[in-house]
C-alpha cells in the first residue's frame, strides 16, 4: 500500500464530497448521528455550498492510497464564522475526512502531519482545528493524539439543536 498526499483543486470537490458522504454513512452505521446528521453532504445544499467555499478559499489536500482518494482536508488562513480568529497568523484545518475502507492506515494522521508541515513551511507557527465534542469525546481525543491541545469549547445551533464543539491548537 502506497500513500501520497497531493494538492487538490476545485476539480476534486466531487471526491471530497464523496469522502464526506462516506464519513456520514460510517457515523450513521455506528449510531453516531449527532456529529454530521444522517443525510449525505451531497443531499444538503448548504453543506455542498460550504465545501465549495472552503475549497475555493483554502488549499485542499487529498491523500491517495494506490491512486484512490482515501482522505482529505482543506487548509485555510482562518476559521469559519462560528469561531473567532486566533489574533495571530494561523492555518486552520477544515473538512477532514477519511474513507473508512482505509481505517488503521493512518490516513487522517498523515493529513494532519502534512497540514502541520505546510503551516511551518508558510512561516506560521499556529495550526488550529475545531470538531464535534459531543457523545464520548472520541473525536477530540483523536486530535489530541495527533498533537493538538484543547483551547476553547463552543456551541452552535444546527437545524434547531445545540452542537457542542471544541477548538484545538497545535504549535508547529
Amino acid at each position: 500500500m502506497s500513500m501520497k498526499i497531493r494538492k487538490g483543486t476545485t476539480d476534486d470537490i466531487p471526491a471530497i464530497l464523496g469522502l464526506l458522504d462516506g464519513a456520514v454513512a460510517w457515523l450513521v452505521s455506528q449510531g453516531r448521528t449527532r456529529q454530521w446528521g444522517t443525510r449525505p453532504w451531497t443531499e444538503r445544499p448548504g453543506a455542498v455550498e460550504m465545501v465549495h467555499k472552503y475549497v475555493a478559499a483554502g488549499t485542499p489536500w487529498i491523500a491517495e492510497v494506490d491512486g484512490v482518494p482515501a482522505g482529505t482536508l482543506t487548509l485555510s488562513e482562518g476559521p469559519g464564522g462560528y469561531v473567532a480568529p486566533a489574533g495571530e497568523p494561523e492555518r486552520y484545518v477544515h473538512l477532514l475526512a477519511a474513507d473508512h475502507r482505509f481505517a488503521g492506515h493512518g490516513v487522517g494522521g498523515a493529513l494532519l502531519a502534512h497540514a502541520a508541515e505546510e503551516t511551518r513551511r508558510a512561516g506560521v507557527s499556529l495550526l488550529r482545528v475545531d470538531c464535534y465534542a459531543g457523545d464520548d469525546g472520541k473525536l477530540v481525543a483523536y486530535y489530541e493524539g495527533n498533537g493538538f491541545v484543547r483551547t476553547e469549547p463552543f456551541t452552535v445551533t444546527v437545524d434547531g439543536a445545540d452542537w457542542p464543539g471544541q477548538v484545538l491548537a497545535r504549535r508547529v
